[in-house]
């Protein structure tokens, strides 16, 4: 069985991507209502979330942050200081509203531990859609790089989402990975990727 996926190594000399967009860091509860009104507008927006990475054992944190970004402007929700409000709330359960993300159903589950009535609708998962395409790999970052060429950092990874104040490296950080599923899904659905010519498209050596 032919599959499409790609080595880390090769992910690390290609050439960085950067989020030229606008970015909108949402830390107060009267700033989330026209947030909201905004994404309402764009016809799809990317998603994910973040949470303060915990070194203890047993020590367990709710997430921190919440993006959604559309191609040209992300929303950086910082729910450690607003909490799940309603809005965002209502938004994240609008069946009518496209949401793009990927590893989506362990988002839920952290923002249930905030909000345990959360009822999602309207996602698409990525993980689900790629392997339409004969992609193998299931990270952000492999999927890029097997669609675009160029690598999304995860440096900012295992930081303090919880800071007081996020550095601008968090802020961009954050809007790509957000921003980068809706790119993906975009791209895939335009029907310009064809797998039989991807130059990561190889015999799979493990057994279908």
């Amino acid at each position: 069985m032919n599959i499409i996926s790609i080595d880390k190594q090769v992910i690390n000399q290609m050439p960085r991507v950067t989020f030229a967009g606008r970015i909108h860091v949402i830390d107060a509860i009267s700033q989330v209502k026209s947030a909201v009104t905004a994404l309402r507008t764009a016809q799809a927006v990317g998603f994910d979330t973040e949470t303060r990475p915990s070194f203890k054992r047993g020590e367990r944190h709710h997430v921190a942050l919440l993006q959604l970004s559309t191609d040209t402007d992300a929303f950086l929700f910082r729910l450690n200081k607003t909490g799940l409000p309603k809005p965002l709330l209502q938004f994240l359960e609008d069946r009518t509203v496209s949401k793009i993300g990927l590893s989506t159903n362990d988002d839920f589950n952290q923002l249930r531990r905030l909000e345990p009535t959360l009822r999602p609708a309207g996602f698409t998962e990525l993980q689900e859609l790629v392997t339409h395409y004969q992609i193998a790999d299931m990270s952000l970052q492999k999927i890029y790089a097997i669609l675009f060429q160029q690598k999304i950092s995860k440096s900012q990874q295992l930081t303090n989402w919880e800071a007081p104040t996020l550095t601008d490296a968090q802020q961009q950080y954050a809007a790509i990975d957000a921003w980068a599923c809706l790119q993906i899904h975009r791209h895939l659905l335009s029907g310009a990727f064809d797998p039989t010519l991807s130059p990561y498209y190889h015999e799979s050596l493990t057994p279908a």
